[in-house]
């Protein structure tokens, strides 16, 4: 129990800066959700069941079309699709012999960042964790789009859009640190950030969503490190530590 307690308050000191990046970017989340007519309450609990930003901009974006219950199903379907492979990475950092009412509820919420903490811990993963992280993250993302609607449309255009920075930050804190101790994974941080840029403008693939974009891209560069530079569990706790 103890050791459970000394991770859970691990999981949360790692999730304050992300809930406050999370606090920061979801408010301008609230402007669509007002935008599509949707209220404080409504919007908070959209963020606290879904929890991703593309996702509920899709979502939002249908719903301001007065789209069908189906094209919203598919529409945010396809923009979290990602997060299948991020739980299918997670789900090996796990002891086997952990529960899997343990396995539901960490993957209620697997978000870019905090997948980000999570899967760079050396080791097996520790639920609490995660549950730590989450009793931050979660409540900020929800509340920030409730005050999103609130208050959103109040502010400048610029204003609003100047918010989403934040969430740029933080996913350079989760990269810089690792990259920094290991060439590999730096070469391969810049070839993201190149075949990310290129998919955008290259003919046929420009035209999928970026969701998918970022499925095919990650496998296709996850496969290729992999093949390339094979890592042992003892070498990836180096790295991670």
């Amino acid at each position: 129990m103890n050791s459970h307690n000394k991770v859970l308050r691990e999981g949360i000191r790692d999730g304050i800066p992300i809930g406050l990046g999370y606090l920061a970017v979801s408010f301008s989340l609230g402007v669509a959700a007002r935008n599509a007519g949707l209220s404080a309450f409504q919007g908070f609990l959209v963020s606290l069941l879904n929890n991703a930003s593309a996702g509920e901009y899709a979502g939002f974006t249908v719903i301001a079309a007065n789209g069908a219950y189906f094209e919203i199903f598919l529409m945010t379907l396809i923009a979290n699709a990602r997060y299948l492979l991020m739980s299918c990475a997670l789900s090996q950092k796990f002891s086997p012999d952990t529960p899997l009412i343990h396995r539901i509820f960490v993957g209620y919420d697997v978000t870019d960042e905090i997948f980000g903490i999570t899967i760079a811990r050396p080791g097996m993963l520790d639920p609490f964790y995660s549950y730590g992280a989450i009793l931050i993250a979660a409540p900020a993302w929800a509340g920030g789009t409730a005050l999103g609607v609130i208050a959103g449309n109040l502010l400048p255009a610029r204003a609003v859009s100047a918010l989403s920075v934040a969430l740029f930050g933080m996913f350079l804190a989760v990269i810089i640190p690792p990259a920094r101790k290991n060439r590999v994974i730096a070469l391969f941080v810049l070839v993201s950030f190149a075949a990310s840029f290129a998919a955008t403008y290259l003919p046929l693939i420009s035209q999928l969503s970026g969701g998918t974009r970022t499925i095919i891209l990650t496998v296709l560069i996850s496969a290729i490190a992999a093949i390339l530079f094979p890592v042992n569990e003892e070498e990836g706790d180096k790295i991670d530590a």
